[in-house]
């Protein structure tokens, strides 16, 4: 009787494996991603996916933060350009728009973009497109240089927020409740809330998505920065300590 068991391949026999690379590496932990979603994307997890070992993933990333930010840095690479169409503002909100919806498109990934800076090429396409909007319509430099940073920590902050409801499996039932003690509000002890209750409710996501853009773009275009003069030239460069902690530069 003849044993038809394969006897194990020696490492000469096996095919050679693709030498790893920083992009690569990326590419499979998206893939991982959209099969298992954000949370099994880990060190241990990718080496497995790419048959090594994880101390070997070190060279290239170096820690499970850093390689969500290049997850999301890659996936920016999806938001839609915006080079025509409209003045300066229509061309911001569409472009943060689709940030903003690339983001609903991938839960997890908005939840840690609130922790997670990305600092590849994508995100300096997208932080050089929204300065140079903002500084064709006029705005002084430092509050455009500002202004960035808070128009997209909206958006994340939008994305992440209704990423952890829709996560929940209760947010209807959650927005139902809201409804109830809002309308129900007592006109003795919360005169405001009863009055407006319609209002507090009222307008559809991306309407108020498109409201809120909207008002910050009015007040970057007409706050000035500490400490800078309110007639700053458009374009100027704005020096910062590079060692100031975020919020302080």
């Amino acid at each position: 009787m003849t044993d038809e068991r394969r006897a194990p391949r020696s490492r000469r026999e096996r095919p050679a494996k693709a030498p790893l690379t920083r992009e690569g590496i990326v590419a499979a932990a998206i893939g991982i991603m959209r099969a298992e979603g954000l949370g099994k994307v880990t060190m241990r997890r990718l080496a497995q996916e790419l048959d090594t070992g994880p101390a070997s993933l070190y060279v290239y990333v170096r820690d499970t933060a850093e390689l969500h930010a290049a997850i999301l840095d890659e996936l920016m690479g999806a938001v839609e350009p915006v080079t025509t169409g409209g003045d300066w503002r229509d061309r911001v909100e569409r472009l943060l728009t689709s940030y903003t919806m690339t983001l609903f498109e991938h839960p997890g990934l908005a939840r840690s973009a609130l922790v997670s800076r990305p600092s590849g090429r994508h995100y300096l396409d997208l932080v050089d497109t929204l300065l140079g909007l903002l500084v064709e319509g006029g705005v002084p430099a430092g509050q455009a240089a500002w202004g960035v940073d808070v128009l997209l920590q909206h958006a994340t902050a939008t994305a992440a927020e209704q990423a952890t409801r829709d996560g929940t499996g209760r947010a209807e039932a959650e927005w139902d409740a809201l409804a109830r003690a809002l309308h129900g509000a007592s006109e003795r002890t919360h005169p405001h809330v009863a009055a407006l209750a319609g209002p507090l409710l009222s307008g559809t996501a991306s309407a108020r998505l498109s409201w809120a853009f909207r008002l910050l773009l009015n007040g970057i275009e007409h706050t000035p920065v500490p400490g800078r003069p309110p007639d700053d030239a458009p374009g100027d460069p704005v020096p910062h300590d590079p060692a100031a902690p975020r919020g302080e530069r």
